[in-house]
């Protein structure tokens, strides 16, 4: 799963590059106007610009979890957890680090997609990695509970 992490990492530094390359000095750029935009934000809160300007604290917060989670992805590993689980943990992790390197060394998490269908909060490539993975898990839980609970039902059976 470290590579996998590695790649998450990599895809959302190069998308980060590439907005503050590219996005810094426009307003915005309408892919699908009034739909979903290319907006550049520096955002020193966590989502939705929660806690902002306490970057300090979010950055050892992201730490701890990283941490965290890579300690709890290794036991599990370990305990033969499904190939589902892993991923979705490496997701996590791996959005986790692409923003803790932001809040870290800039100060401030780069944001581009901006989805105003539905007036959302600005976002980018390791927040997308951290929502897909925690759906993931949940996913993980719930078919992970079922075959228990088949298996329980079996065994009791015979």
């Amino acid at each position: 799963m470290t590579g996998l992490i590695v790649l998450i990492v990599v895809m959302d530094r190069i998308a980060k590059f590439l907005a503050a390359l590219f996005l810094k000095d426009q307003m915005s750029y309408g892919l699908w106007p009034n739909v979903f935009h290319l907006t550049y934000t520096e955002n020193t809160g966590a989502a939705f610009s929660i806690l902002s300007s306490h970057t300090t604290l979010l950055a050892v917060f992201s730490f701890i979890m990283v941490v965290g989670l890579s300690y709890y992805l290794y036991r599990r590993k370990k305990e033969e957890a499904s190939l589902l689980e892993q991923i979705s943990l490496a997701f996590i992790i791996g959005g986790a680090i692409g923003n803790l390197y932001d809040r870290a060394i800039l100060g401030y998490v780069i944001d581009f997609f901006d989805f105003r269908l539905i007036n959302f909060a600005v976002f980018n490539v390791a927040d997308s990695f951290i929502t897909v993975g925690a759906i993931l898990l949940v996913l993980s839980l719930i078919l992970d509970e079922k075959k228990k609970k088949h298996q329980h039902d079996t065994t009791t059976q015979n």
